[in-house]
């Protein structure tokens, strides 16, 4: 028997922090090594010294490295598009954030992250240049401003639980109504116009050319700099100390008159990827002078946006107020309320309460004599941004469409009679009555939305299931029978994928069933259900149980929070020794489990140094001999990118081992294992096979996919080793999951169950945390996030919503 060691849950050490940090606390270089949660403490507290005097005295103009170093550390939390998760901060790196440094510090080689950061956004300028149709479905996504400022006004208020705010509350209600009514202006906030319309349908690459990714739908399009532009913003930066390699992505980001805004608003250098608080602070005096303040509407105006954009990496689409309040009094901020007002009048942020029903205050007034645990909660007064505020808006109208215009009357009774499984034939009655489904289950509930769709297809109904990964996708296919009824997410919504278009510019489907669902971040989603006509079923299935999106929001556990649509629960268990391990593992409990084949095997190091040549010892020699899984079939997974047992490191010796070479195509030889980040959130597991003049060729899951030289080093990176955001929805016949001493802090239960579900044969665990695991999985919880969807969601009337 071999099995994990450990006390029971509940007897293990109580030493390991629980990374409870406040939703603006995560800061991206809290840790050079494991990249793991800060401790507990207030917002930004560790850099509360440094801003403390920030506009008067202490910090000089921005040194040379400063920024560049962001930029680098800007990798660890955006590298990959994959984390976004104040609770998985240890895989921060991974946050595809559209606007975040997805691929600003993507380094990684020899030249400095600094550049990588001035690279980023220049790199995405030939992608502008021909629209996909996600980003056609994004400009329609930004058109929907005028409607929902429409719907708004009809209604009593912008706010509908503000008649009983006073105070502070009141006034930030007062502002952004007077944002929202046209009384101040708050329209500069959109800073860039709407794409123009793309065709609805992708032209088919000619036969035998290389296929080439779309964007993700949710990445932003680059404004292209011309070089008059980035030389103005040179030398503007020159002027205010700043490294000048910031010049293009700062060009990228603030668009042409970014010299102009810069030299009237040296804050706006916040908004460049990698930039921190204290960096731009030294670039304002030394452009202002004696002008500059800590109190700076600017500066403070400024902040405002960074925190929110620092929480939207964290997951969050909204903070609490009172948050906000707290970190910029942290920065230096003397009327932190008075600094969000003119926040909130500026357009930088919006306001919303939530928790408050007009007819719960005027009854609470009535029972003044009673006692106060009777009286109602307070109003809690959260900040978001506008994109994000009008995804979930956007988002909630959406599937309250398709809930309420599904046919409710269809009868699949045969189609679930001859279902596999009682779990199965549930989900085809439920998806056969109600226009939007909420599935979980675990990995071997993935057939039951496989069998949903082939009754589908076999009713005469045009189904499709979409995966997060083109890995879920063949998986899916396989289960299906059927390779057409299988597509990837991004693919569909590109249209590069599918069925395309009908005449009103739909998805030609009458239903969807989406995999993966908790990868689904809250703009893509909204961008999906736009694209569904009326009378589209939408099923949402996946695993509550692993890490969630890449990006804001948290979608799939809202819908199931709010339980606005019928929901069916799998009964189906994960076969073996892995299946019951990962199974306790998701209700808090790490159980000892019989592997008579070996199927889980415990590696247990001394240090870091230990871990890696065991590591190394598994992929190459120990896996392929006992279990006759080659090395390119296992899949390395560990907690973070930096560290002495990190991803860089890991695939550093896992190359030196299983393809020595000397890196002659931007650190890439033939044969290397990598992984292509098209877009911020998506990963694509690929081998380089050559490179020329045209950019590095690569074979991803069968298909060759050429990537531009400018963009090798943001988009390509060594693939032996990945973090669990990255390797989340998708499997390897083996998995070896890393766990070094210095990464205790950063497990999580959604962490560890997310590991150790990726291997279908084969686990080992290189083991150094001792208590920490069991520790882990029973007692740190995923963080939650912020997010108005739930609310938004429950107070919409659907005929069939849940009891």
């Amino acid at each position: 028997m071999t099995a994990l060691p450990g006390e029971t849950p509940g007897t293990a050490g109580t030493d390991t922090p629980e990374a409870a940090e406040a939703p603006v606390a995560t800061d991206a270089e809290a840790s050079a090594h494991a990249e793991v949660p800060e401790a507990a403490e207030a917002p930004d507290a560790a850099e509360a010294g440094a801003d403390a005097g920030a506009g008067a005295a202490g910090d000089g103009p921005v040194e040379a490295g400063g920024p560049a170093e962001s930029a680098e550390t800007a990798e660890e939390t955006a590298e990959a598009g994959g984390a976004g998760q104040a609770d998985e901060a240890a895989d921060a790196g991974e946050v595809g954030q559209a606007g975040a440094a997805a691929d600003a510090g993507a380094s990684g080689g020899g030249q400095q992250a600094g550049e990588a950061a001035g690279d980023a956004g220049a790199d995405e300028a030939p992608v502008a240049a021909a629209l996909s149709e996600a980003q056609a479905e994004l400009a329609a996504q930004r058109e929907l401003r005028e409607k929902i400022a429409k719907r708004k006004a009809e209604k009593d208020g912008p706010v509908a639980a503000g008649t009983k705010l006073s105070g502070t509350a009141a006034d930030l209600l007062a502002a952004v109504r007077a944002v929202e009514s046209g009384e101040k202006a708050g329209a500069e906030f959109f800073d860039s116009p709407a794409p123009p319309p793309a065709p609805r349908r992708a032209v088919p690459a000619p036969a035998g050319q290389p296929h080439r990714p779309a964007p993700a739908p949710a990445a932003p399009v680059d404004r292209t700099a011309s070089p008059e532009a980035t030389e103005a913003v040179r030398a503007v930066l020159a002027e205010g100390g700043a490294p000048e390699v910031l010049a293009r992505p700062a060009t990228a980001t603030l668009g042409e008159q970014a010299a102009e805004l810069l030299r009237a608003d040296p804050w706006q250098l916040l908004a460049v990827p990698g930039v921190r608080p204290e960096q731009a602070d030294g670039f304002a005096r030394a452009l202002l002078g004696a002008a500059c303040g800590p109190d700076d509407g600017r500066r403070t105006a400024a902040l405002v946006g960074w925190l929110l954009e620092r929480a939207a990496l964290q997951g969050h689409t909204a903070l609490d107020a009172e948050a906000v309040r707290a970190a910029l009094a942290e920065r230096a901020v003397s009327d932190p309320e008075e600094a969000v007002r003119d926040a909130v009048e500026e357009g930088v942020a919006l306001v919303f309460q939530e928790g408050a029903d007009p007819t719960e205050s005027e009854a609470a007034e009535e029972r003044e004599g009673e006692e106060a645990a009777e009286a109602p909660e307070p109003v809690q007064v959260l900040l978001g941004l506008d994109r994000y505020a009008l995804a979930e808006e956007s988002l909630a109208d959406g599937l309250a469409r398709l809930m309420n215009a599904c046919e409710k009357g269809a009868d699949w009774t045969e189609a679930a009679a001859a279902a596999p499984s009682p779990s199965a034939a549930e989900l085809i009655r439920t998806a056969a009555t109600a226009g939007l489904v909420a599935h979980s289950g675990g990995e071997a509930a993935r057939a039951e939305p496989a069998a949903l769709i082939a009754a589908a297809r076999g009713l005469g109904l045009r189904a499709l299931g979409a995966a997060h990964s083109e890995d879920g996708r063949r998986r899916l296919a396989e289960a299906v029978g059927a390779p057409e009824a299988a597509v990837t997410l991004a693919g569909l919504l590109s249209g590069a994928e599918g069925p395309g278009r009908d005449e009103e510019g739909a998805l030609a489907l009458d239903l969807l069933v989406v995999l993966d669902a908790p990868q689904l971040d809250v703009e893509g989603a909204a961008v999906l259900v736009e694209a569904l006509a009326d009378g589209t079923r939408l099923v949402l299935s996946g695993d509550p149980g692993v890490l969630g999106s890449a990006g804001a929001g948290r979608v799939f556990a809202d819908v199931l929070a709010a339980r606005a649509c019928p929901q069916v629960v799998s009964r189906t268990p994960d076969p073996g020794p892995i299946g019951e391990l990962v199974s306790g593992i998701g209700i808090g409990e790490l159980t000892q489990v019989e592997a008579p084949g070996k199927e889980v095997v415990i590696v247990p190091v001394r240090d870091a140094g230990e871990a890696v040549h065991r590591t190394v010892q598994l992929v190459a020699d120990s896996v392929p001999r006992a279990f006759s899984i080659p090395a390119a079939d296992t899949q390395v997974i560990t907690v973070g990118h930096g560290g002495a047992a990190g991803t860089r490191v890991l695939n550093e010796a896992l190359k030196q081992r299983l393809n020595p070479g000397p890196g002659r195509f931007g650190g890439f030889d033939p044969g290397d294992r990598v992984i292509h980040v098209p877009a911020p959130g998506r990963v694509v597991p690929g081998v380089v096979r050559s490179a020329d003049a045209e950019g590095l060729h690569l074979e991803c899951g069968g298909v060759p996919v050429v990537v531009p030289q400018e963009r090798v080093e943001s988009a390509v990176r060594h693939g032996w080793a990945l973090s669990a955001h990255q390797a989340a929805g998708m499997r390897w016949p083996a998995a070896v999951v890393v766990l070094p001493g210095d990464a205790a802090a950063g497990l999580s239960r959604p962490w560890v169950y997310t590991a150790f579900g990726r291997g279908e044969r084969h686990l080992s665990v290189v083991h150094g945390v001792d208590q920490a695991l069991p520790h882990a999985v029973a007692q740190v919880p995923a963080q939650e996030r912020t997010t108005r969807l739930r609310p938004l969601l429950e107070a919409v009337p659907t005929p069939d919503a849940a009891s």
